[in-house]
């Protein structure tokens, strides 16, 4: 039996924060959260692997659902090498799992680079693999951003089921547009399938809005950006998330996806259960050395966003959980424990693995993510094991 005690820190169980208090994992699951008064009083094993943390933070670990790739790997590379790199570098972050994300591109790469996750899965060093967010294909090319148009289809239930056998099921997001023909029956047979279905890169009306709300489409990628704006005569896309409550939201929390006074309209109208952090970040993040390449296309870095050098539209983010924590709370004015929330249990209840990880409570998976004051990740543990510790 395998013990860790993590004591004298602030605890966020997902639930609250606890001054000068303890966790104790034992055999890989959180066995308990106590007051550093009532620790002495716990019969711990005698090659316990204890941790003074001198008040920094545990909290539950962080949860990336929207990650294209970081450290010069991605999961478009068609390697499950490349996935498995991403996994050894997002712990140093403070993420304990994620979802390689793909965007559309062509149909044999597509396919290469989902079987790579599925290659990956089981293999990690670092962050658990939940499964696929498939970006597309069946997203609009009149709001792309930078993904290539041509490769973006019409709704394709074959094919949908192709990508399925592909993925051994493993699909646990994907990005649609609910506005395609034929989308309905196709997020219908996803929605059975147990996938989240996110509305993202859509020119949808309020009134395509509720029918793919209908059909099973109750999550959204990248709140306001690639998708219809707001309208006194059409609410479109961002109006629908807006005004229905059990619509959840994917938010960038860079300063420059969203404005800060978004941010805080969004926590005015969201119920704070539905608005999810993401980075949605690209293979050249946090990359030291080497061309950048994001989609195949020569990009460069300004003001933290990555822009495509051949007309400097904006390619994505190179932003990390711990740093999307950090503007939330210093730049957002968003209360820590809710940007934690975000981060951490808010995701796991989308994708439904609430009851493995996500919280800091009895049973859980010890999934954890151990910070200082001034949000310096110190330690991650992935199911019991710890992944990375920084003196």
């Amino acid at each position: 039996m395998s013990t860790i005690c993590l004591y004298n820190g602030t605890v966020f169980t997902g639930i609250t924060i606890l001054k000068k208090s303890s966790v104790i994992i034992r055999d890989g699951k959180i066995d308990d959260v106590i007051s550093n008064k009532r620790l002495k009083d716990v019969d711990l094993p005698p090659n316990t692997s204890m941790h003074y943390l001198n008040g920094a933070y545990i909290t539950p670990g962080f949860i990336d659902t929207h990650i294209h790739g970081i450290g010069g790997y991605e999961t478009a590379d068609s390697s499950s090498k490349s996935i498995l790199e991403m996994s050894k570098k997002l712990v140093e972050y403070g993420v304990t799992s994620f979802c390689p994300t793909l965007y559309p591109q062509k149909d044999e790469k597509f396919l290469n680079s989902i079987r790579s996750v599925v290659e990956a899965m089981g293999k990690e060093k670092g962050a658990t693999i939940l499964g696929l967010h498939l970006e597309g294909p069946f997203i609009s090319p009149k709001k792309s951003g930078v993904q290539i148009p041509k490769y973006m289809k019409e709704p394709d239930l074959e094919l949908m089921k192709k990508y399925y056998e592909v993925a051994q099921d493993h699909i646990e997001i994907m990005t649609i547009a609910p506005e395609l023909k034929n989308m309905r029956s196709l997020a219908l047979f996803c929605t059975k399938k147990g996938t989240v279905l996110a509305a993202g890169h859509s020119n949808a009306t309020y009134d395509n809005m509720l029918e793919g709300m209908q059909a099973g489409i109750l999550h959204s990628t990248h709140f306001f950006n690639a998708m219809r704006r707001l309208h006194h005569r059409d609410p479109g896309v961002v109006g629908a998330i807006m005004i229905h409550p059990n619509v959840s939201c994917e938010v960038i929390a860079d300063g420059y996806h969203l404005h800060p006074a978004i941010v805080k309209l969004l926590r005015r109208v969201k119920p704070i259960n539905k608005i999810i952090l993401v980075t949605d970040s690209l293979k050249p993040t946090k990359q030291t050395t080497g061309k950048l390449l994001a989609n195949d296309e020569e990009v460069y870095i300004e003001k933290g966003l990555f822009k495509r050098k051949s007309d400097d539209a904006i390619a994505g983010s190179s932003l990390t959980m711990i740093e999307g924590i950090k503007n939330l709370v210093e730049n957002m004015n968003v209360p820590i424990d809710d940007a934690l929330r975000m981060a951490s249990c808010n995701p796991a209840t989308v994708i439904s693995k609430q009851t493995k990880t996500g919280y800091l409570l009895p049973g859980r998976d010890a999934d954890v993510t151990i910070f200082d004051k001034n949000f310096n990740v110190k330690m991650t543990i992935v199911k019991g094991v710890i992944r990375k510790f920084f003196e």
